[in-house]
């Protein structure tokens, strides 16, 4: 089981790392906005993440953790 955590107070709503997922897990809310003011990113889809961490590698703001079980 693969856990994928998203610091929504650091997330900006960038987008990189749901456009480096290759199996469409992230999404960016469209109903939430943390104090900044920025849609963050969410796991859509956590039973499809294969933990190849793109996601993770591609944040510029080092706001998303993979853990495997």
């Amino acid at each position: 089981m693969v856990k994928v955590t998203i610091n929504e107070l650091v997330c900006k709503g960038c987008g990189l790392c749901v456009r480096a997922c290759p199996k469409g897990v992230l999404a960016l809310s469209k109903t939430k906005l943390n104090a900044k003011g920025y849609h963050p990113a969410e796991v859509a889809v956590p039973e499809e993440c294969i933990a190849c961490a793109s996601c993770a590698r591609t944040c510029p703001d080092v706001a998303i953790r993979i853990e495997k079980d």
